[in-house]
């Protein structure tokens, strides 16, 4: 006897919709209505938590979820009281979800279950709430900024009813009482996506990409030199850079470096503009904001951190000497953590080429920076430490050292030493 034998099983949400959309089918999750959670624990079940009726099917470890209702009880993300009952039917279920392409349902012989226009969304390439109870989750604003990226190039837009009903929610200060844990998630994941900058252009346009990520908002209309950026806008700028990151690297952390690179000139003087002197240090200073605030894990922030300070630099490099360039190198820990500073330089070029028109122009100042420090990697300091007579003598002997292989590397490539 199969664990499901006897149960009235649907299949539901972004199984159903992806289908549909004619794209490959990731997790699939399930709805069982009529059941209780004794039902599924004497099959072999394995219930996941205690806040929601979840369980696990004892072979394929496929989500099995009683139909259920929630019901708003406090704000934010956890104000909700859950009701699962065998009363409770597939379309109740389905109502309590957050758009309507996501709504959708089929029984185990393929029909389509349908109930709040899911389909001909799906085919308008239309992001539409299912019911008013939308506002009840803040996290929905996130979620649907995400779908829009996923779908960007499917040519998915918001229905106008629901960028108003999000934008009534920011202004009720709904998205204030997201956690940051769930915050980071979704930015994370909408980073993720092919087409990264549809997510904070939902975002922004909804209002709340400003009480989330003022430091990123604040970006749009300041100015830059069109000579170095066509494009202008700071904000225009960051997001043709973390579009081009996604297409250069499948890491989140060369994608989330990419965001933060510029955030100090949001802050720049108004009097120095279109000038940026400066915001290398206070992108780091707000980047440090950010990471606090949203709990960004160490190894992303270090990333970001580095590519902040030292893109500038970066892109300069042929103009550089070689005791600069050395700092350079030590400063962003090239030679105990290479492979983080090669990220380091993927992220650069998505700063270079995200520029208007710079889409496809070559970087060679990456391939440059990966050759210096594998030469000055192979300086043997562990000899020139015994070579020297003094040990306080060996610091300035190893950087004598690196300096010389540096020179040599940049004359062997016609470089300023």
């Amino acid at each position: 006897m199969s664990a499901t034998d006897g149960l009235r099983i649907y299949l539901v949400g972004g199984a159903v919709r992806d289908r549909l959309l004619g794209r490959a089918v990731g997790e699939r999750d399930f709805v069982v209505v009529g059941a209780t959670p004794d039902d599924l624990l004497s099959r072999g079940f394995q219930q996941v938590g205690k806040d929601f009726p979840v369980f696990l099917h004892p072979h394929t470890k496929d989500e099995y979820a009683l139909a259920r209702t929630e019901r708003k009880t406090a704000p934010g993300y956890h104000g909700f009281a859950v009701h699962a009952d065998p009363e409770i039917t597939l379309e109740e279920d389905l109502q309590r979800r957050d758009l309507t392409i996501n709504a959708l349902a089929e029984d185990p012989s393929g029909v389509l279950i349908d109930p709040y226009g899911g389909l001909a969304d799906l085919q308008a390439r239309v992001l539409r709430h299912v019911s008013p109870a939308f506002a009840e989750d803040p996290v929905r604003i996130l979620r649907l900024a995400r779908f829009a990226a996923r779908f960007d190039d499917l040519g998915f837009r918001v229905a106008p009813e629901t960028m108003d009903l999000m934008r009534e929610m920011v202004a009720a200060g709904e998205v204030d009482a997201l956690v940051p844990e769930r915050v980071w998630q979704e930015l994370a994941r909408a980073l993720c996506e092919d087409r990264p900058s549809r997510f904070f252009e939902v975002l922004r346009e909804c209002g709340a990409l400003v009480r989330l990520l003022p430091e990123v908002d604040r970006l749009w209309g300041v100015p830059q030199p069109a000579k170095w950026h066509p494009e202008v806008d700071t904000g225009v700028h960051v997001m043709l850079v973390i579009d081009m990151a996604a297409r250069l690297s499948p890491d989140l952390g060369v994608r989330f470096a990419a965001l933060c690179h510029d955030l100090g000139k949001g802050t720049t003087p108004t009097e120095i503009l279109p000038s940026h002197r400066g915001h290398e240090e206070r992108s780091v200073d707000l980047l440090e904001g950010i990471c606090e605030r949203l709990r960004v894990p160490v190894r992303f922030r270090e990333l970001a951190r580095i590519t902040a300070r030292y893109h500038g630099l970066v892109h300069k490099v042929d103009e550089l000497r070689a005791t600069t360039i050395l700092d350079l190198l030590e400063g962003a820990d090239a030679f105990r953590r290479p492979e983080r500073f090669h990220r380091m330089l993927t992220a650069c070029e998505a700063d270079y080429r995200g520029r208007t028109g710079y889409a496809d122009r070559d970087y060679p100042q990456g391939e440059t920076l990966r050759r210096l420090q594998a030469a000055v990697a192979a300086v043997d300091v562990g000899a020139v430490a015994r070579a020297a007579r003094e040990p306080r003598l060996i610091p300035g002997h190893i950087r004598a050292e690196r300096v010389a292989a540096l020179k040599t590397a940049m004359r062997n490539r016609s470089l300023p030493c």
